[in-house]
């Protein structure tokens, strides 16, 4: 079976924005409340950060244990990672995530300021200055057969989608707009010429677009 490059619970507001204006340390989001966002993944049993035993199951829940599911490595741009540009000031900032990040995977982080690796806890942190098609050789190379994750932020999905790289994406759409920011998309029937597209509402209130090329 041949390795798929997937998006998996990119969550963006009805108005087509994956984050808000004005990302800094303190607001990843910007501008935008990012619980808006993915609070129907949090309300759900196999949320990673659950600490008891509720949460929803269902259709949000499915969707959130695919997520990790036959996942090797994962792609990301460097504005998921952090809030920085231009040259590196220094190497102490290492995402947002703390000594456990939540990939536990290879992670290659695409920038055109390349910084040393590095390991917390089961996630290793690559730095690429690469085309998309180069980075995905490279995260396929590191995930073991398994399939590789295309993280975003917004301008990174979009990159991968105008070079045809992408096989399948799950994009949650959340009842909110935010009026500004990074967008995906206008619609997501911008995409159906080239993607089966079908689109499951939830009693969450969020709209799940599945997308597989055609």
């Amino acid at each position: 079976m041949s390795q798929l490059l997937r998006v998996h619970c990119f969550c963006v507001s009805r108005d087509g924005f994956g984050s808000g204006e004005g990302q800094s340390p303190e607001r990843p989001f910007g501008h935008a409340d990012p619980t808006a966002l993915f609070s129907w993944a949090g309300a759900t049993a196999s949320w990673p950060n659950r600490t008891d035993l509720g949460g929803s199951r269902g259709l949000d829940d499915y969707m959130t244990r695919e997520f990790a599911r036959d996942i090797g490595a994962e792609i990301m741009g460097r504005n998921k990672f952090g809030p920085q540009r231009g040259p590196w000031k220094d190497h102490e900032w290492k995402g947002w995530w703390g000594d456990e990040p939540p990939f536990h995977t290879p992670v290659f982080v695409l920038t055109h300021h390349v910084r040393p690796s590095f390991a917390l806890s089961d996630t290793i942190f690559h730095f690429l200055d690469a085309t998309p098609a180069e980075a995905l050789e490279r995260a396929k190379e590191a995930a073991g057969g398994k399939d590789v994750r295309l993280g975003g932020g917004t301008t990174t999905i979009r990159e991968f989608l105008e070079a045809d790289l992408v096989d399948t994406l799950h994009v949650a759409v959340a009842p909110v707009d935010f009026g500004g920011g990074e967008r995906l998309w206008e619609s997501p029937e911008e995409l159906d010429d080239r993607f089966h597209h079908e689109a499951v509402p939830s009693p969450s209130g969020v709209t799940h677009h599945l997308f597989w090329r055609r």
